[in-house]
C-alpha cells in the first residue's frame, strides 16, 4: 500500500487509540485518566444507594459490583429502572466505588451478584417511584393510588396532570421512605428482558473508558517486580547497581522475595528490569509436569481418600453388574489470561491509604491491606477502575497487596504494572485434575453403580458431590484427594466444575453407549426416578433439568440432522442455574470439526437479554476454546508458556456459531456468568466421538497427548 508521511501518522495514531489513555478515535480527545469519584453531581437527590434523580430529570443510576464484562454495570440498572419506571434515554449508569456502609455483597465472583441483589434492586427503584407519586399526589391533592407513572412522568387521574420525576425530587426527597412498595407485574416489564446495549459500549470501542493501567495520580511514580521464575525459588541476593544509574530510575527495592524496580515511567522501568540480576535458590523438589503425573498416579491408589458421598453399597453393586464401563479424564493447569494484565495503585500515608485499580474483591483487598499495614479498615479507601477481563483471577489480592506494601516501603504513591509474561509465569492458576469414573450396568442397561474419585493440585475437594446424576442412582461412591503444590492457584471461571462437567459428561456418554440408549432419554429417565423416588441428598430441581433438555433437544433438531452431522449432549448444573447443550461436528477434510453449538439456559428471570447471550455465546467460546486449545505445562517449576506464541487461545476462526435460547419461568435471578462453560467440553468431545469414533481424555483435546490415558 502506498501512503504519505503524513497519511503514515494519521493512520498509525488511529491505530494506536486501542492503547492510548482515553485517545478518542472520532474526535481526537485525550481524557485526563483521573479516575470518576462516585459523587453524585451537584443539585442531584439521592434517593437511596442505588440512585440519585437531578431536578433537569436526569436520572443516574450506580452500579456497586465491579463489572468484568459480564454486563452487571447494565444489568443492575436495568432492574432500578424498570421499577422506577424511567426512560432508560434518561439514565446515566455510572460506577460505584467500595462503600461498605451503603452496598451489600460488594464483589464480582461466583455467579452471584444478580442473585443477591434482585430484591434489593427492585425494592430500591420501586421505592423512589412511590415517593414520587406522593410528592405529586400532595400537589395536585389527589389519592396517591389515583396516580400512575410513565417513562419518567407522574400522571395524575385529572386533565393536565402531568409532572416529570425532576420538577418532584425536592419534595418527594423530603418523604419518609415507605416500608412497603409494589413491583411491577411482569406483564407491565420494558426493560427487564428486552435487548440493552452494554452503558460502557461505545466509550469501549472509541478508547475512553479508563482501566487499571490507565490510573493517573499526582505524584505516581512506576513500578514493575521481579519474582522467582521457578515455585519453590527462594531470591538469594541482587545487583541494582546498574539499573539505579538508568535513565529515570528512582529505587530498587526487595520485599517478600521479589524485587521492585521504581522509575517514572513504564518504558524505563522495563528497559531497567532487564539489567537487574537476581540470584535464586532451588530446592530439591522443584516441580514439573511428571512430578504432576506420578502424584495423580499415587492419588488414584491410596486409601486415604475422603469419603466425599456414599449412597448405598457401591462395591457390592459393582461386583454384580453384568456390564462395566471405566474411563480416566485429565485437564492441565490454565492461566486466566486476562487482556489486561495485574496493576494496582497505592498511596500509602500516616493515616490513610488510597488504592485504585481492577479487583473482583474491593472489600476483601481493604481487609487485606489494612491487615498488611496493621491500619484500620476504614482509612483504607477503594477505587475501582474498569477491568479488561478477570476469569477468578482478580479475585486474589496479591497484586493490590503488593503495591500497598511497596508504597509503605518507598513512601511515594505508586502503580505497580505486571507484564503479560509476569501474568503467565506468576500464578494464580486453575488447578490440575485428574477424574476416574466407574458405572455399573444391570442386564437391562440400567446404571446401579456410580462410582467418582477426584485427584487435585491445590483443589480442595475436586469433586461436586451432591450434583446430577447423584439422585438417581441407588449405589454411589464418590472421593477426593488434593495434594499440596508450591504452584499457586484460584478460582478459574466456574471453580472445579470447568473441567469436572466435562468429564463427567463425556463418561456419561459412554455409559449410554454401553446401554445401547439414547444420553438424552437416558438422562430424562433418570431425573423422572429423582422425581418419583431420590436417593440421598439433592441440590438441583429435576423439573427444571427435564425443561432445558428437552428445549435443547427441540431446538437442536436431535438426530434429525442427516448424516454428516454429528450431535454430542451435555448438560450440567452450576451457580443454581441450568445449562443443556448439543455441539454439532462435521468431517471436514478428513478431520472432525465442530461447527455449531446450541444452548439452553435457565437462570431465572433473563435482566438484559443482550448480555445473557453475550454471556452464554462468550461461555461456550471460553469453554470450548480452553478444551481444544489451551496448557501449561512446568518444569522444575518454570512455567514452560510465557506468552499467547505458546499458549494458544483460540482464534476467530475457530470458533463455531452458537445460537442461544432462555427457559422464560419467570423466577429470581439465578448465575450466569458461568454456567454456560462447563457443559461445553462434554458436548464438544462427544460431537467429536460421533464424528469420528475417538474418545477424548486429555485435554486440550487438540494436544499431543490426548490418547487414553
Amino acid at each position: 500500500m502506498k501512503t504519505t508521511r503524513r497519511s503514515f501518522i494519521q493512520k498509525t495514531a488511529l491505530l494506536s487509540g486501542v492503547f492510548s489513555l482515553g485517545f478518542d478515535w472520532f474526535d481526537s480527545k485525550a481524557n485526563s485518566g483521573i479516575i470518576e469519584q462516585m459523587n453524585p453531581v451537584l443539585d442531584a437527590n439521592r434517593f437511596n444507594a442505588f440512585l440519585s434523580i437531578e431536578n433537569t430529570g436526569k436520572v443516574i443510576l450506580y452500579s456497586p459490583n465491579p463489572e468484568i464484562g459480564q454486563g452487571i454495570k447494565t444489568a443492575f440498572p436495568i432492574v432500578v429502572a424498570e421499577e422506577l419506571d424511567v426512560d432508560w434515554k434518561q439514565v446515566e449508569v455510572r460506577q460505584a466505588n467500595l462503600d461498605t456502609q451503603l452496598f451489600e455483597r460488594q464483589l464480582t465472583g461466583g455467579s452471584g451478584a444478580l442473585k443477591h441483589s434482585w430484591e434489593r434492586l427492585r425494592k430500591a427503584g420501586a421505592t423512589a417511584r412511590q415517593m414520587l407519586l406522593q410528592a405529586a399526589a400532595q400537589q395536585w391533592g389527589v389519592d396517591a393510588s389515583s396516580c400512575k407513572t410513565s417513562k419518567g412522568f407522574v400522571i395524575g387521574p385529572n386533565k393536565g396532570q402531568k409532572l416529570a420525576y425532576g420538577a418532584l425530587v425536592d419534595a418527594a426527597s423530603k418523604l419518609a421512605v415507605p416500608t412497603e412498595v409494589t413491583y411491577k407485574s411482569r406483564a407491565d416489564y420494558q426493560l427487564i428482558g428486552s435487548f440493552v446495549k452494554g452503558v460502557d459500549n461505545y466509550k469501549v470501542l472509541t478508547g475512553k473508558p479508563q482501566y487499571g493501567l490507565d490510573t493517573q495520580k499526582s505524584g505516581m511514580v512506576v513500578a514493575q517486580i521481579v519474582r522467582p521464575p521457578a515455585f519453590g525459588s527462594t531470591l538469594v541476593s541482587f545487583d541494582a547497581a546498574e539499573v539505579k544509574k538508568m535513565p529515570g530510575i528512582i529505587d530498587v527495592v526487595s520485599f517478600k522475595n521479589k524485587v521492585a524496580v521504581v522509575g517514572k515511567s513504564t518504558w524505563e522501568v522495563m528497559q531497567a528490569r532487564k539489567k537487574l540480576v537476581c540470584s535464586y535458590s532451588d530446592t530439591s523438589n522443584l516441580e514439573s509436569d511428571s512430578t504432576h503425573q506420578k502424584w495423580f498416579d499415587e492419588g488414584m491408589k491410596t486409601d486415604k481418600a475422603k469419603v466425599e458421598r456414599k449412597d448405598g453399597d457401591f462395591h457390592a453393586a459393582i461386583a454384580k453388574a453384568a456390564k462395566v464401563i471405566e474411563a480416566t479424564y485429565e485437564c492441565p493447569f490454565l492461566s486466566h489470561t486476562p487482556m489486561e494484565p495485574m496493576n494496582f495503585f497505592a498511596d500509602v500515608k500516616p493515616g490513610s491509604v488510597l488504592l485504585a485499580g481492577p479487583t473482583q474483591v474491593p472489600q476483601s483487598a481493604q481487609k487485606a491491606v489494612a491487615t498488611l499495614l496493621g491500619v484500620p479498615e476504614n482509612t483504607v479507601q477503594v477505587e475501582l477502575t474498569k477491568m479488561g477481563g478477570g476469569f477468578g483471577r482478580r479475585l486474589n489480592n496479591d497484586y493490590a497487596l503488593e503495591a500497598a506494601e511497596l508504597s509503605s516501603i518507598i513512601k511515594m504513591p505508586v502503580k505497580v504494572m505486571w507484564t503479560r509474561e509476569d501474568d503467565m509465569t506468576g500464578g494464580i492458576y486453575r488447578p490440575a485434575v485428574r477424574y476416574h469414573f466407574k458405572a455399573g450396568l444391570n442386564e437391562k442397561g440400567e446404571m446401579i453403580a456410580f462410582y467418582l474419585r477426584g485427584v487435585g493440585l491445590n483443589a480442595g475437594n475436586s469433586t461436586r458431590q451432591d450434583n446430577f446424576p447423584v439422585g438417581a442412582i441407588d449405589n454411589v461412591l464418590i472421593e477426593s484427594f488434593n495434594y499440596n503444590s508450591a504452584i499457586t492457584t484460584g478460582p478459574w471461571r466456574a471453580p472445579i466444575t470447568n473441567f469436572l462437567a466435562s468429564a463427567e459428561q463425556s463418561f456419561l456418554d459412554e455409559v449410554a453407549v454401553a446401554a445401547g440408549k439414547d444420553p438424552i432419554q437416558m438422562r430424562l429417565d433418570w431425573l423422572q426416578k429423582v422425581k418419583t423416588t431420590p436417593v440421598g441428598k439433592i441440590t438441583y430441581e429435576p423439573d427444571r433439568f427435564i425443561e432445558v433438555i428437552k428445549q435443547v433437544a427441540e431446538k437442536a433438531k436431535w438426530g434429525k440432522k442427516g448424516a454428516n452431522v454429528h450431535q454430542g449432549f451435555s448438560v450440567y448444573f452450576s451457580h443454581l442455574s441450568y445449562v443443556a447443550q448439543v455441539a454439532e461436528a462435521k468431517i471436514v477434510d478428513g478431520e472432525a470439526k465442530v461447527t455449531h453449538v446450541t444452548a439452553v439456559t435457565d437462570c431465572g428471570e433473563v435482566i438484559n437479554r443482550s448480555g445473557a447471550e453475550n454471556q452464554v455465546i462468550g461461555g461456550i467460546i471460553d469453554g470450548y476454546g480452553h478444551a481444544m486449545f489451551s496448557k501449561l505445562s512446568f518444569d522444575k517449576g518454570v512455567p514452560q508458556q510465557k506468552n499467547f506464541d505458546t499458549y494458544k487461545l483460540i482464534r476467530g476462526n475457530e470458533i463455531p456459531t452458537v445460537e442461544a435460547h432462555f427457559v422464560n419461568n419467570g423466577i429470581a435471578p439465578t448465575g450466569l456468568g458461568e454456567p454456560a462453560l462447563p457443559p461445553t467440553g462434554g458436548a464438544v468431545a462427544n460431537a467429536l466421538f460421533a464424528a469420528n469414533k475417538k474418545r477424548l481424555y486429555r485435554q486440550p483435546f487438540a494436544g499431543p497427548d490426548n490418547a487414553n490415558l
